[in-house]
């Protein structure tokens, strides 16, 4: 190579590096109103889909966390883990049953739901993001009363009502421990099993739970990580996409709604209806989908606001 060609080769790797620098530099600069805007603020994150099994989405996830807890914010992670529950009654050769959607809760099937997301799940994610720094803390929705559920029956496509075994809803919310992991600068990992009314364990929708936190806590912001890019105008046509929605709008979808979406979508209505100021349908499948949606003018996914706007 002649003393010209390495000179050319010199400046077009500078030059390169100099575009990336810059692209940084504007990514850091549009970031800096929505980090002074949210300073201090709490935001709700219901873990779940495929962010929580693809390996590379479990690192992105969980280090989108702790940049947000470096950078002033209080996020709170609630998640289930549906796919790691029926993968483990498998093994252990207990059949799965679903009725309307909804898992069928046998005191044998409580048990594994319970070690499951408490003592699996739970432990993994506590550990990815505290390969980052010692911020996360796991608790389940059973410790310190955090949730109280009732029994929850359904009822079937016959029209028959169907006894779900120790399957609940959420009826109360104590999140007095989880301000205090807050107040110590740390970040709660919370699994969906609830004290029942009755003394018993409940196996409680994730997305119902992380509403329900979210309303208690006060927090400005829901996050549920789907395996889709947010709410679809004309479901079942995927092609377009509705960037923000209010409360009354995203109600009348629910009854064209996807069965896997209605609790998402009841969700962020809950949330916003209960005093959150924005609940965000987004992709967790996207590498660092929580930090585009936060911090960049663009954003991800579905914005649901109340229905004046705010």
């Amino acid at each position: 190579m002649t003393s010209v060609e390495r000179s050319l080769v010199a400046t077009h790797a500078s030059d390169t590096t100099h575009v990336d620098a810059a692209a940084k530099a504007a990514t850091l600069a549009e970031a800096l109103p929505w980090l002074e805007e949210f300073s201090g603020a709490t935001v709700v994150v219901k873990y779940g889909g495929s962010a929580m099994e693809n390996p590379n989405l479990q690192e992105s996830f969980a280090s989108d966390i702790v940049f947000l807890k470096r950078v002033g914010l209080n996020p709170v992670v609630v998640h289930g883990g549906g796919p790691q529950i029926s993968q483990m009654l498998d093994r252990l050769g207990v059949e799965s049953e679903f009725v309307t959607g909804l898992r069928v809760t046998t005191p044998e099937t409580m048990d594994v739901v319970r070690m499951v997301l408490t003592g699996q799940v739970q432990r993994q994610i506590v550990g990815q993001i505290n390969r980052h720094g010692a911020l996360a803390i796991g608790m389940s929705g059973e410790d310190a009363d955090l949730f109280t559920a009732r029994r929850r029956t359904t009822t079937s496509a016959d029209g028959d009502r169907v006894d779900l075994g120790q399957v609940g809803d959420v009826v109360a919310v104590d999140a007095s421990f989880v301000r205090t992991v807050l107040d110590d600068g740390l970040v709660p990992v919370v699994s969906s099993v609830a004290r029942g009314e009755d003394g018993g364990t409940y196996n409680v929708n994730a997305d119902t739970a992380a509403a329900a936190l979210a309303v208690e806590l006060g927090a400005r912001k829901l996050v549920v990580l789907t395996d889709v890019p947010g709410v679809y105008a004309h479901w079942p046509d995927t092609s377009e996409i509705i960037s923000q929605i209010s409360v009354a709008q995203l109600r009348a979808l629910l009854p064209t709604a996807s069965e896997g979406m209605i609790p998402k979508l009841t969700a962020c209505v809950t949330a916003v209806e209960g005093g959150v100021e924005q609940a965000h349908v987004l992709d967790g499948r996207v590498l660092h989908a929580l930090l585009l949606e936060v911090f960049t003018d663009a954003g991800l996914g579905t914005l649901v606001v109340a229905d004046d706007g705010s």
